[in-house]
Order: C-alpha cells, then sequence, then structure tokens
C-alpha cells in the first residue's frame, strides 16, 4: 500500500511538472507573437500652435525626429503648404504604441482637414472633408426694420437675408420697398457637421414675403436640363426677361466676346468683354432690362457711355455713343431708348459696344447664362405642381414661434415630413 502511494505521488510531480512547462512554452509564444503583432492601439499627442514658430520647432516639442519631420513636410508639399498653418489651431499627432510615428491631422477649417498617415516607410498626406449632412429648416419672421434685422432676430445669417432678397429682387427693391410688419417663411437647405455646427446655407426650397399686404411666394424648380429658377405656385418665372438686344433694330455682330483679340487700332491683343453691333450713326440703343443710370458721360477710350445697374447684381454698359438720353439716377424701364450709336472715344466707325456683367464678372452677351423668362413648360407642369405642392406645404405657419427645433435631416428624396420652425 505504501508502495502505491509513493508511485502515485511521484507521478504526480511529474504531471504538475508537465503542465506548468507546457504553459510555460505557451506563454513565451504568446509574447513573441505579441512582439511580432504590435499593439495597435495609438497614443495621441496634441499642441496648440504658437505664433511665428517654425514647422520643425513644433514638431519637435511634440518629440518628432527632424528626419521624421522633413518627411513628413516632403510628404504634404502637394496638397498643403505648411506656412498656412494658423497660430492658436491644433496640430495633433499619433503614435503607435512603441512610440512610432503614425500620424498627423490638422483642421484647415471646419469642412476640410489635413491627414499624413504613415504605412510602412511610405508617407502619405492628403485634404480630406469633414463629414457633413443636410438638413431642413423652416425660418419665419416679421420685419420691423428691415429684412437683414428680421433674419437676424430669426437667428439666422444675414447671408440668408441677401439669398431671399436675390430671390424677390425681381419684384422688389429691398432697400426701399419694405414695410414694419412685413413678413417672410423660407424653407432651406443647411449643410451641418456631425455635432450640429452650422456650415453653410443649400438651396432654398420655398420662400414666401408679404409685403404691404402683398404676398410674393417662389418654388424652386428645376427644368429638363436640371437649370434650377425660382417659379411662381401657378408656373410664370420670378425673373424678368432681358431683351437679345441693346438696339431696337437688327443689327450684325462685328466683334465677338474674347480674352484674345487684335485691337484694330492698338494693333495689340487683349481681352474685349463685351460684344460690337455695327449699326449706322444715330441708330437708338434700348436699355435690355430695367435699371437705374449709374454713369452717363465720358469715359476716356469707350467714349460716351451709359452704365445700368439691374437687380440681381447684374449691370449693362453702352459704349461710344454720338448721344446720351438719360441722366445718373435716373431709371428706365426695358425697352426704353437711352442713346444713338456713335462712334466716341477710341473706334473706327459707328458701333455700340455693348459690355454685361455680374457680381464683378463680364458675360459673353451671345451665350449669357441669364435667368430664363419662360414659365414651366406644359409638359413640364405635373411634375411641377407635384413640387410645388410639396415644397410650399413645408413652409411654417404665419406666427409660429421663432425658436427652432433640431432640423431632421432629409430622406432620400431630399426633403423631410417636418422640417425645424424658426
Amino acid at each position: 500500500m505504501a508502495g502505491l502511494v509513493v508511485i502515485l505521488c511521484v507521478a504526480g510531480s511529474y504531471f504538475a511538472r508537465f503542465e506548468f512547462e507546457r504553459r510555460v512554452v505557451r506563454e513565451a509564444g504568446l509574447a513573441r507573437a505579441s512582439i511580432a503583432r504590435p499593439s495597435p492601439k495609438r497614443v495621441f499627442t496634441s499642441l496648440k500652435i504658437p505664433r511665428g514658430l517654425p514647422l520643425a520647432a513644433i514638431l519637435g516639442r511634440l518629440s518628432i525626429s527632424p528626419s521624421t519631420t522633413q518627411r513628413i513636410v516632403i510628404a504634404a508639399q502637394p496638397v498643403f503648404d505648411f506656412r498656412m498653418l494658423q497660430a492658436g489651431k491644433e496640430l495633433q499627432i499619433a503614435r503607435t504604441a512603441y512610440g512610432k510615428f503614425a500620424e498627423l491631422r490638422y483642421d484647415i477649417d471646419p469642412q476640410h482637414f489635413l491627414l499624413i498617415a504613415r504605412s510602412g516607410n511610405q508617407f502619405h498626406a492628403e485634404v480630406k472633408a469633414v463629414p457633413a449632412k443636410i438638413v431642413m429648416d423652416a425660418v419665419s419672421g416679421k420685419v420691423q426694420g428691415s429684412l437683414f434685422d428680421a433674419v437676424t432676430q430669426a437667428g439666422e445669417s444675414p447671408e440668408l437675408a441677401l439669398r431671399i432678397a436675390d430671390i424677390f429682387s425681381w419684384d422688389m427693391d429691398f432697400y426701399t420697398d419694405p414695410r414694419a410688419g412685413d413678413t417672410f417663411r423660407v424653407v432651406v437647405q443647411k449643410k451641418e457637421l456631425p455635432d450640429g455646427q452650422f456650415l453653410a446655407y443649400g438651396e432654398i426650397l420655398a420662400a414666401e414675403y408679404v409685403n404691404d399686404g402683398h404676398a410674393y411666394r417662389a418654388v424652386l424648380f428645376h427644368d429638363p436640363q436640371g437649370f434650377p429658377a425660382y417659379y411662381t405656385p401657378n408656373g410664370k418665372s420670378l425673373k424678368k426677361v432681358f431683351l437679345h438686344s441693346p438696339l431696337k433694330f437688327a443689327a450684325r455682330i462685328t466683334s465677338h466676346f474674347s480674352y484674345h483679340r487684335f485691337h484694330p487700332i492698338l494693333k495689340i491683343y487683349r481681352p474685349h468683354l463685351g460684344t460690337d453691333y455695327g449699326a449706322p450713326m444715330g441708330t437708338p440703343v434700348q436699355a435690355i432690362g430695367d435699371g437705374r443710370v449709374i454713369y452717363a458721360g465720358w469715359k476716356g477710350e469707350d467714349g460716351r457711355l451709359i452704365k445700368l445697374q439691374h437687380a440681381n447684381g447684374y449691370e449693362t454698359y453702352y459704349m461710344h455713343l454720338s448721344r446720351i438720353l438719360v441722366r445718373v439716377g435716373q431709371r428706365v424701364a426695358q425697352g426704353q431708348t437711352i442713346g444713338l450709336v456713335g462712334m466716341t472715344g477710341l473706334a473706327t466707325g459707328p458701333h455700340l459696344d455693348f459690355r454685361i456683367e455680374r457680381h464683378g464678372r463680364f458675360l459673353n452677351f451671345e451665350r449669357p447664362p441669364l435667368p430664363p423668362s419662360r414659365p414651366v413648360a406644359k409638359s413640364q407642369m405635373p411634375a411641377f405642381e407635384a413640387v410645388c405642392d410639396k415644397e410650399m406645404a413645408l413652409l411654417p405657419q404665419p406666427g409660429v414661434s421663432l425658436a427652432s427645433a433640431a432640423a431632421p435631416p432629409l430622406d432620400a428624396s431630399g426633403t423631410s415630413a417636418a422640417p425645424a420652425q424658426r
């Protein structure tokens, strides 16, 4: 019996030793595997960019070696200039669990950030867009002083006031026409960051402005070619047509719009940002649209010049006139005779040099991106009416609170059944 006990004890000790050695071998293998496959966790550190400090010194404060700094700069050169770093913003560095540089991030603006990532010995840099969402908001307000003040009091940016004025400016002058008690209602898309930070306004889908008891309404509709324009609920274009010619009678074009035209008198190449119409001396010149005279007189090589200001940022120029029939400050109607063709200034013969500009950019009047003037085509009326009913129904009810709830995101069709109301 005693011998059996001894045998069992010896066997037990061997088994315990075998299990211990097997566990040691297994743990050693796991240790080697963890060394071969480093932990994916990264350690992030950040630093507010000091004023006047070069990048090498900034990264040095984050314990980045000069050689790594050089590779970061080289990688970024095609997409970002580090001289554009702004003091006060944060520069973020990520390292592996073993302290090796892995990633650099810098927020360029609310919508874009610079990302430099390391993969082995390669460094890759790109400017990426911050993921944003489109939400829809319904905004309303009452005018006591100006539309700008009313929009601001509704918690919105003055840019929205400009957008509203732009829609209705073919029917109203927002400098003189608004009255105390006027109201506005709009449904507008907004671009926001995931945390709800506002980035920019998108399209205004529907709008209403009630001026002195008269309601102006607008609905955004895209024609079959995808061109967006605003129409009244009955399908009429809100934007007035420009006449197709500044001359009352047909005239041939003698020189076209060009950024590189040979000047017949100066014998040099230079831009010609207008259209020349050859016509007999004294041919009537007409305003292509309603507007106000902001210049009427002699203008160097342009000769006698009339400049008109129109709605929506358009301005038109009528040059080389023999006679001017309007004065500065005068309002003119579409089709009104404002001058006579001549050859004053730098001109080889009687003609009209006509130019059209919008927000500081000259347009080719022979192929102008001018606002449409035609109503919705009959074939498009069913589609328009569906859009109109849908978008007008989203306008906030008059008199609702100006406080707004969080706006729900757009659905797949680009609309929401319950926009926030302001």
